[in-house]
């Protein structure tokens, strides 16, 4: 779908190329600018295999490696020659760290009217705490996202993945894809000004949509739902299950299930806003009688009578799960250093009339320096030779 669009990458760790791999896994041609020595999350393990880390490795297949130091002025020149190239730029650096270098938006403009020109930070480009860095855990606690995880009465809990992260470049790639939409009338680019800040408050939907009809803000609830009861975890006789009533008929099958005919009857449970008001009652008295048998015959009983219901897995019994193999959700690609790699396939590729191209690996760093200095910007080999050696570039060689 995005065959004929050229992307620059100057982003770090995860939201920016989480982004970008996504317009990768659309087909589009992913330049990755990385520091000499590579960016940080190579070297974030363990785990590491062939060399690279598993953190690094989540985020980058689909991509062309270019080691270029930005220190350098004619690191810069290289920079702005392939934005004037792009079609799109993502970058996640500190506000004014690139104007330095007259690689920010306005230096950019003036090299390439078109270019849509993407910055991620902590806070936006303007505010009090523009300037501050932004970090997924630091934003969980400062967004309130923190505050209401875990349970109730023991220390807050950050989320198990850098949700904020991820969710900021979906948000990113949104506003990329109206953005290449818009030129197409305009024929011009523009500035998108992303910050993990207003995402994560954008992420918090009905919770911050309540705090702000209320004035009152939510309490950490465990797996339970702030607004629909029954709608968490629960402790079978052998592990987790999750039970997710939506609805009063759910409960009178769910209770039929467990041989409790008499909660439905009970004014205190026959709607869910009683049962919310009530839960406290409710859920010991569903607790107590889930705790008497395996979690598979639950599931297995709770299926035929239609209630949603799954089981907590790890993350080992979930790739296990064989709805991964029939949707090929698991793809191995070949690695120049690790050989078979496997990697989650993109969500994005069951599209009936264009599916997305076939997955290169995650880049070695510089792996793709020489070929895009000289096939892109029409270089020599033997200015790139003279580039390497003073310091501006580096090229991977096998």
């Amino acid at each position: 779908m995005l065959q004929d669009i050229t992307v620059l990458d100057l982003s770090r760790v995860l939201a920016g190329p989480y982004c970008t791999q996504l317009l990768a896994d659309l087909g589009a041609t992913v330049w990755k600018l990385e520091p000499l020595a590579g960016e940080d999350t190579r070297r974030w393990g363990p785990p590491f295999t062939g060399g690279e880390s598993a953190y690094y490795l989540s985020v980058n297949r689909g991509k062309q490696s270019l080691a270029v130091n930005l220190k350098d002025a004619r690191g810069q020149e290289i920079v702005q020659a392939l934005a004037a190239r792009a079609d799109v730029l993502v970058e996640n650096f500190k506000v004014g760290d690139l104007a330095r270098y007259a690689l920010d938006y306005e230096g950019l403009q003036e090299v390439n009217p078109a270019l849509i020109y993407a910055s991620i930070t902590g806070f936006g480009q303007t505010g009090p705490r523009a300037r501050e860095p932004g970090y997924d855990v630091a934003l969980q606690a400062l967004s309130g996202l923190m505050s209401m995880t875990g349970e109730s009465g023991r220390e807050p809990v950050k989320l198990g993945v850098a949700w904020i992260d991820v969710l900021t470049g979906l948000h990113a790639t949104v506003a990329i894809l109206a953005a290449l939409h818009e030129r197409q009338q305009s024929g011009l680019g523009q500035h998108l000004d992303l910050s993990l800040f207003e995402v994560s408050l954008a992420s918090l939907v009905n919770q911050v949509q309540s705090t702000l009809l209320t004035g009152r803000a939510p309490e950490p609830l465990g797996s339970a739902h702030p607004s629909i009861v029954p709608y968490q975890a629960f402790a079978a006789a052998d592990g987790h299950l999750v039970i997710a009533v939506g609805n009063d008929d759910q409960f009178e099958r769910l209770c039929e299930v467990l041989e409790l005919p008499d909660l439905p009857l009970d004014p205190r449970f026959q709607t869910n806003e009683e049962r919310v008001k009530h839960r406290e009652l409710l859920i010991p008295r569903l607790q107590e009688v889930l705790a008497r048998k395996p979690r598979r015959a639950w599931l297995a009983l709770l299926q035929i009578a239609g209630v949603p219901a799954t089981p907590v897995n790890t993350l080992s019994e979930v790739l296990a799960d064989p709805q991964v193999a029939a949707r090929s959700a698991v793809t191995n690609l070949s690695h120049p250093t690790i050989g078979s790699l496997p990697v989650i396939s993109s969500p994005l590729r069951h599209a009936s009339r264009t599916p997305p191209p076939g997955a290169s690996p995650p880049p070695l760093l510089g792996q793709h320096t020489r070929d895009v200095l000289v096939s892109v910007l029409g270089l020599n080999p033997e200015e790139v030779n003279v580039l390497e050696q003073e310091g501006v570039v580096f090229c991977y060689r096998e």
